[in-house]
């Protein structure tokens, strides 16, 4: 089967109740990495994030500060594109649900499915979490009645509503489920999704009453859409499902759904639901990706006093750094840990004692005994080091971990068969020394190095952009940066002219790659 030129990738969308921590952030470049990965590879990628604002919280917070809602909303929108710029998270478009393009379009999709026989008016009593803003059953409390998710008590609530009659819908999910069995990811996810479709699938109220901030039902205006069922519809109202239907039909169904493990029940039952009655087409994949978790396994919260915003990372280190740490770190399909003093040895091991360190110990020896040219190269091909090195087969690898979402088995590999073997060759050959009796033997160990770097930098352009466009135009390689491929990795460019160290310098040396954090 031919793979689809367009990939349209979603994350989950955030509640604005406060700024984004780094949880919220690990989420985001989990998918910008799949992002850049696949324009890398030729597709037409459109990426989409956002916030939830339809929500009682979001009503409550602005009420406290004594502004209109929409302000808030629309202030702390400003504050989320903020991070996630300094981030360089490379998404292509942030919906708010306060706007009006994802009113109008939720509108016409509740619509829809009322139309198609899907919805029925009745009364509703359960346990409800303000927190998760939903019913919860009895399973779901613990002893005390308690959410487990954010330790409150739950509210018993009855009132009119509308159900969406998801029970309907068993037999064609566990038979999508069957012919569709990279759905739900990883792996581990799917026998729980499994199991609640068979044994637990029930109809769900899908309406608040009472409330004044949120979307009004069409067919009885006495309600407002409940927040999930409105905010899983920002991954079509964002690509133009109620108000430009050719733009919508362009990018539907999404490629992939990037959202964290705690709400893969709604994304892979309800919504695939939503979207049969409807009439539209399921996502094709979608990835509950792991937590990240403070030192010792204990969880972030403002509670505990943990947080750690992006932007004290970003501002005090990079965000290259950042990006690394986590990309590296923590498991993007299980769960990670963040702390100072790891933090602090990942970077310097990494990407200060070894990526950093074979990026100046070739251009300091470039500069030193070639001026930074290396005549007679246009028409070398990779020598010695390269002999037992099965290039092509390591970057397949790289790229299976990446389309698996695999980031830190992705980056452990380029590591551990690019980087590593390429510093013990430069201590092994010594060319700091040999350059004293032999400069035409270091010629051949300096292009070989620069060659494993340039194939380094294309390896690590989705993980680290920054970092991997410093190294690649550092030299004048003929390709241009912004259309190379992982494929490019193992096909050797042919050099028009010979190789050269093009790196702006200060004071007679390139600037290091990645500072040492001390």
């Amino acid at each position: 089967m031919t793979e689809p030129s367009r990939y349209f990738l979603t994350t989950a969308i955030d509640y604005p109740n406060s700024r984004p921590h780094i949880g919220t952030a690990f989420e985001k470049l989990g998918a910008d990495v799949q992002a850049r990965y696949r324009r890398m590879q030729g597709y037409e990628v459109f990426f989409l994030m956002g916030n939830d604002e339809n929500t009682i919280k979001v009503a409550k917070r602005a009420a406290e500060l004594g502004i209109d809602p929409k302000v808030y909303c629309d202030d702390m929108a400003r504050q989320f594109r903020e991070v996630w710029r300094a981030l360089e998270i490379s998404y292509d478009d942030f919906i708010q649900t306060s706007e009006a393009r994802h009113h109008e379009g939720c509108r016409k999709f509740i619509q829809k499915v009322y139309d198609n026989g899907y919805i029925y008016k009745g009364n509703y009593e359960g346990w409800y979490c303000e927190g998760c803003e939903s019913f919860k059953t009895e399973k779901d409390l613990d002893d005390n009645r308690c959410c487990p998710i954010h330790k409150i008590p739950a509210v018993r609530r009855s009132e009119p509503c509308h159900y969406f009659a998801l029970s309907k819908f068993q037999e064609r999910l566990i038979r999508f489920y069957e012919e569709n069995p990279d759905f739900i990811q990883p792996e581990s996810r799917r026998n729980e999704i499994l199991n609640l479709v068979q044994t637990e699938l029930r109809d769900v109220n899908i309406t608040r009453w009472g409330q004044k901030w949120g979307i009004r039902v069409p067919f009885d205006p006495e309600f407002t859409i409940w927040v999930w069922f409105d905010a899983l519809l920002n991954y079509i109202t964002g690509i133009g499902y109620g108000t430009d239907e050719a733009r919508f039909q362009k990018w539907w169904p999404a490629s992939l759904h990037v959202i964290g493990k705690d709400i893969t029940r709604f994304h892979c039952a309800l919504w695939p639901a939503m979207c049969m009655a409807a009439g539209i087409e399921p996502p094709r994949r979608v990835f509950g990706h792991g937590f990240v978790y403070a030192k010792g396994g204990q969880k972030i919260s403002k509670t505990l006093g943990n947080v750690v915003e992006p932007m004290d990372l970003i501002t005090k280190f990079s965000a290259e750094a950042f990006r690394f740490y986590f990309l590296r770190e923590c498991p993007f399909p299980g769960d990670g840990e963040f702390s100072w003093e790891r933090f602090i040895e990942v970077c310097n091991a990494d990407l200060a004692n070894n990526l950093g360190n074979l990026y100046s110990r070739v251009t300091r020896l470039l500069i030193q005994n070639y001026d930074g040219h290396l005549d007679d190269t246009a028409t070398l091909e990779p020598g010695e080091f390269f002999t037992d090195t099965d290039i092509e087969t390591i970057v397949k690898q790289v790229q299976d971990h990446v389309e698996a979402c695999q980031y830190n088995q992705a980056l452990q590999l380029i590591w551990l068969k690019l980087l590593d073997p390429a510093n013990q060759y430069l201590d092994r050959t010594e060319p700091w020394k040999l350059v004293k009796t032999d400069k035409t033997a270091v010629k051949r160990i300096l292009y070989d190095m620069v060659e494993q770097l340039r194939g380094v930098a294309i390896l690590l352009k989705p993980f680290v952009p920054r970092l991997a466009e410093t190294i690649y135009t550092s030299f004048n390689f003929p390709q241009p940066w912004d259309s190379v491929r992982y494929e490019d990795v193992w096909v050797h460019p042919r050099q028009t002219e010979d190789l050269r160290l093009v790196a702006k310098l200060e004071g007679g040396k390139v600037k290091p790659l990645f500072m040492r954090i001390v």
